[in-house]
């Protein structure tokens, strides 16, 4: 299997991590979470499920306790990127037509947050990922909410204006794109052809991604993240394109797009985190990024 291939294979594959931890975190109370998400634990597979469903809060502070002690970062950095992706579309739902979100996973913003909205929805991803999501979703809900497509492509190889507009897409929506735990798994060319895919978007549409930091990526010493470098770095390769943040405005500037905000990860924890009053940090390797089509 070649470098890409693997990487994309990974890449669905990690379509179940955070979902899981969302599920996990449906355990604490209301006041300790995160995240609220009474659809994450649907979208688990049937065996993830059983497991889930015998578990309590005190087996799910143990987890997160041990992940935090052998991925430090890793559990309040996935839930806190996700807080600030809900709330940042939940702000802008007065202002835009459509949602279209790329490397979707079993993500469920669409169907908490859109219903009585009018808003309509385009989630893209690999074909395992689509197919399963569909067969949960039916399961769950009955059947799917007609303005929510769901749409099998490659991200890092089809042409996303073609695949889109084949199932009723047009650019001319004012759309909230994310781009979640994507960019990693790219390389340079498959995330220039993403962002160049962008640019065609509407003024006034907005964009919620993540990145990793090239410098982590480069081999920089990072305190107590040795860990993610030998796992995705060293061990698989799989994370493979970082961004400067430095540099992220003008990226995103020659595209036509300009940051709203980039909260840095103690912000985040202080913003979601803090108020839970859990000890868990964010992982200073993964930024996440507001921005606006000009």
């Amino acid at each position: 299997m070649t470098r890409e291939a693997a990487s994309a294979v990974e890449a669905a594959q990690t379509g179940v991590g955070p979902m899981a931890l969302v599920a996990l975190e449906q355990r604490f109370a209301p006041r300790e979470r995160i995240v609220t998400d009474d659809l994450a634990a649907a979208l688990l597979p049937p065996t993830a499920r059983a497991a889930l469903a015998r578990m309590g809060p005190r087996a799910a502070s143990v987890m997160a306790a041990f992940a935090e002690r052998r991925y430090p970062g890793l559990w309040g950095g996935m839930l806190c990127r996700k807080r600030f992706i809900d709330e940042k579309l939940r702000e802008a739902l007065g202002a835009i037509e459509a949602l279209v979100n790329l490397g979707a996973g079993f993500d469920t913003r669409a169907y908490r947050m859109l219903p009585g909205t009018g808003v309509r929805a385009w989630e893209v991803d690999q074909t395992s990922n689509i197919d399963a999501k569909w067969r949960r979703l039916s399961q769950r809900l009955g059947t799917l909410p007609p303005q929510i497509r769901l749409v099998a492509a490659d991200l890092g190889r089809d042409a996303l204006d073609a695949t889109l507009a084949a199932h009723g897409y047009v650019p001319q929506l004012r759309t909230f794109f994310i781009w979640e735990g994507v960019t990693q798994y790219l390389d340079e060319a498959g995330v220039r052809k993403t962002l160049a895919f962008l640019a065609t978007a509407a003024p006034g549409s907005r964009l919620a991604f993540t990145y990793v930091r090239r410098d982590f990526l480069e081999g920089a010493p990072m305190a107590g993240h040795a860990v993610y470098y030998h796992r995705f770095v060293e061990k698989r390769g799989i994370w493979r394109y970082g961004i400067d943040p430095a540099e992220l405005p003008g990226l995103l500037a020659s595209y036509g797009w300009r940051v709203i905000e980039a909260p840095e990860p103690q912000e985040m924890e202080q913003r979601y985190i803090a108020p839970t009053g859990r000890t868990l940090t964010c992982m200073p390797i993964e930024r996440s990024v507001y921005a606006e089509r000009i």
